[in-house]
């Protein structure tokens, strides 16, 4: 059997499971479109090796209370160890305001909204929330929705496939990849229940791993007080940030007497915070502006907004890009 028939084969194979998808494909998939993003990603030493140890603080404290059978029942359904090693966080480097996951191992946080946090409380929160996704298997849910569009990669590579001349089998699987990971972005969002109930996980998270309770939700409230937050929430797929900032609230009025003991210093100073900001300024000013840049911003544009509740006009363009790409 040659390559296409290979690829038609095994989507085809996949279709059937569209309505569980495993910790398996949800990895897989994740890999994949990491792979997109590379050219966007800050390897710097210095910025992304703190966002990592604020990223594994929160991760240590997710472990322990795991074993201790906390969370949702999506967070028992497999093994869950895979959770707990290799979690990458990643800076990427974007205008964009927004953080996501893609639900395996890697979560991202845009430059933008590390330049717009005041504190590294309210970056930890951002870093809290998206891992919560992951602990609660968010994205397998919009991964059930993707194989929807399953039909889409076929045609690519279907497509790829009569074009290709010499070349067939290698453009029938370029046409499918570039298919599918426009399919990817276009049906990862999450519903307001899975941005409140990561709310929910990430206030744990971040509390248990010594950041200020109090300070989880003032990024909301900046976003608020910079006019975000004019959506109707009974229009949108988000839960409005002032029921966000609202929720935070009852939750840190309602931690036991000993939380008290679980706050420990931040990984770094305020000073060093602001030096953390100015050095992704300067590197996103070193980063080339290539084809690929290029594509993987359109990607990270495409991407559905944890924070804003509505959609954004430039995730409106990304995201009709994407779409004429899978109807190519």
């Amino acid at each position: 059997m040659n390559l296409m028939h290979r690829l038609l084969a095994s989507l085809l194979l996949l279709a059937p499971l569209a309505a569980c998808a495993s910790d398996r494909q949800v990895i897989a998939q994740a890999d994949d479109v990491h792979h997109e993003l590379e050219p966007a990603v800050i390897e710097d030493a210095e910025l992304s090796g703190y966002l990592q140890r604020v990223g594994e603080r929160v991760v240590v404290e997710a472990k322990k209370l795991s074993v201790e059978g906390f969370g949702p029942e999506s967070h028992r359904k497999e093994d869950d160890a895979w959770m707990f090693s290799e979690v990458k966080f990643h800076f990427v480097n974007s205008e964009t305001l927004n953080a996501f996951t893609t639900g395996g191992r890697h979560m991202y946080i845009y430059t933008q909204l590390l330049l717009q946090c005041r504190t590294e409380d309210e970056l930890t929160a951002v870093v809290a929330h998206e891992y919560a996704h992951v602990y609660a298997r968010h994205v397998h849910k919009g991964m059930n929705r993707q194989y929807l569009a399953m039909g889409g990669a076929v045609a690519g590579g279907a497509l790829g496939y009569a074009l290709g001349g010499d070349n067939k089998e290698e453009y029938a699987a370029l046409g499918a990849v570039t298919v599918g990971t426009a399919a990817t972005f276009l049906n990862m969002g999450f519903t307001r229940e899975d941005e409140a109930e990561a709310d929910d996980l990430g206030f744990v998270f971040y509390t248990r791993a010594g950041w200020d309770p109090d300070r989880f939700a003032d990024f909301f409230q900046a976003m608020i007080d910079a006019g975000y937050d004019t959506q109707d929430e009974s229009t949108s797929d988000h839960p409005s940030l002032a029921s966000r900032v609202q929720a935070t609230r009852q939750r840190a009025a309602q931690l036991p007497p000993e939380a008290k003991n679980w706050r420990k210093p931040p990984v770094v100073d305020a000073a060093q915070f602001r030096a953390m900001q100015q050095r992704a300024t300067q590197l996103a000013k070193t980063m080339p502006k290539d084809q690929s840049l290029e594509k993987a911003q359109t990607l990270l544009n495409a991407v559905g907004n944890c924070l804003v509740p509505k959609e954004t006009p430039e995730q409106i363009r990304a995201r009709q890009q994407l779409q004429a790409i899978a109807a190519q």
